[in-house]
């Protein structure tokens, strides 16, 4: 608790050891496992990054599997700049792969509980060649993996189980499996898989299992995925795919749900679209009302019974920037109680303080609003009690 605020970080992530899944996969499946190798990609200034003037800093490994680079598109330049970020933030407590790191770095923050995502494990669902028995692989040994890791301190750190669409059918017989060790939350990527948007009828019989055991499900993109994503077919820097990704992905895989009649069958799911701001949100459900439906309701009639800002407002949540300079304005568009604040540690998007930033809204966002964003909205959208 922070400033008498109870806080709960919605989207956090872990920095998987790599050699999770050589310890977890089963055995003929190990080959599969990713690992790290030297970065490479034939830049003439071989594996030096600069740190500025007077100094150069070794390209930390790349993750591989099967030979090829986790990232898609990461330039050795790319590469450097953001070992260098590295270099220019604070050290974290001790090491980022264990669970007392991240519950000291809750505790300066006065974060109370915090929802735990994947970062290698996004990666390896956003490869456009698996296989999809593989892909189910690597989501069992995550989720097993997850929940060892969360157990070290189970009321604070809570895991959010890893689905992989590349097969809809095995996704029912893993979300048993997660909601069997405890998960109360899944995510998955917003790509299409195999041609499949995620209101495809394929993965009807998933969305069905996940609101009747009342299991959220969390739409978390990745950059530099192999799959299909916004902007992949135009740009190659990071500063353009990063800066596509995330929000449009959202957009689009927010436009799937309600266009292929998820969120009108299942009123109950609850879905939340996260690591993208909230900025694009008010602009999307105008357009998707005042320009689309209004004018061609038949058109996806009996998906779409209502307009698509009432499925939103009615099952939707979407997380916040703190940073994001037009909150007063957005809030109340949105829907004070569909917002949810994360702080995406421990990646470079991360701030130190966002804890701070959140808290500050109170000079701009009713005291009521900022302890739903803290907290309410997140337990709800979750399911945690008390």
């Amino acid at each position: 608790m922070r400033d008498g605020h109870r806080i709960l970080d919605a989207d956090r992530h872990v920095i998987e050891p790599i050699d999770l899944w050589r310890t977890y996969l089963e055995p003929e499946l190990r080959a599969h496992a990713p690992y790290y190798a030297a970065f490479g990609d034939g830049d003439p200034a071989g594996r030096a990054a600069s740190a500025g003037p007077g100094g150069r800093l070794p390209l930390p490994p790349q993750p591989m599997v099967d030979g090829r680079p986790l990232y898609r598109r990461l330039s050795a330049r790319a590469a450097r700049e953001l070992a260098a970020a590295v270099v220019r933030r604070a050290a974290p407590p001790g090491p980022i792969e264990q669970p007392e790191t991240h519950l000291a770095e809750m505790d300066a923050e006065g974060i109370d509980v915090a929802f735990l995502y994947p970062t290698f494990g996004l990666l390896l669902l956003g490869l456009d060649w698996l296989d999809p028995a593989l892909a189910v692989a690597y989501t069992r040994a995550y989720n097993t993996w997850l929940r060892g890791f969360c157990d070290r301190a189970p009321e604070r750190l809570r895991g959010v189980a890893l689905m992989s669409p590349q097969d809809p059918a095995r996704m029912v017989v893993e979300l048993a499996r997660a909601a069997a060790l405890g998960f109360r939350a899944v995510v998955i990527r917003p790509n299409p898989v195999g041609g499949r948007t995620l209101g495809d009828s394929a993965y009807e019989a998933f969305w069905a299992e996940c609101e009747r055991r009342a299991i959220a499900v969390a739409v978390h993109e990745s950059a530099h995925a192999y799959l299909p994503a916004a902007g992949a077919d135009r740009f190659h820097s990071r500063f353009a795919l990063h800066a596509c990704s995330h929000p449009m992905e959202q957009m689009m895989a927010l436009l799937a749900l309600i266009e292929g009649g998820v969120l009108e069958r299942h009123p109950g799911l609850r879905v939340a679209f996260l690591e993208a701001g909230c900025g694009w949100v008010p602009y999307w459900l105008w357009r998707l009302d005042e320009v689309e439906y209004r004018h061609l309701a038949g058109e996806v009639a009996p998906h779409v019974l209502r307009e698509p800002s009432a499925y939103f407002r009615r099952q939707c949540f979407v997380s916040i920037e703190p940073d994001e300079p037009y909150l007063a304005e957005v809030v109340p568009r949105i829907g004070e109680d569909n917002l949810l604040f994360g702080t995406d540690y421990p990646h470079l998007d991360h701030d130190s303080g966002l804890v701070g930033q959140a808290l500050a809204l109170r000079r701009a966002l009713p005291g009521e609003s900022v302890r739903k964003l803290l907290w309410d909205n997140a337990a709800r959208f979750y399911g945690v009690e008390g």
